[in-house]
């Protein structure tokens, strides 16, 4: 009737290694070893990822502000206007 999903080719030359998931561990050491580790590569990388965020928040948020000042008229131009 066919073959299986899995079985559709032979492949020659080609070994796999699996590990039973009943002999796996699925979170060991993980605050023994994954906290501090999370800390260590979070504090060597937030130096060279914050400042291009914060340098485009301040441009930002300036432009924003210059643009909304720009955009009102002069109230100095209209005092002798009748």
């Amino acid at each position: 009737m066919g073959v299986h999903f899995g079985n559709l080719a032979r492949v020659r030359h080609v070994i796999t290694y699996s590990l039973s998931p009943f002999e796996q561990r699925a979170f060991p050491n993980v605050f023994s070893h994954g906290v501090p580790n999370v800390w260590r590569r979070f504090s060597s990388q937030v130096f060279k990822v914050v400042p291009p965020f914060v340098a485009a928040y301040l441009l930002y948020s300036w432009g924003t502000q210059e643009f909304e000042r720009l955009k009102r008229k002069n109230p100095a131009d209209y005092e002798n206007d009748q």
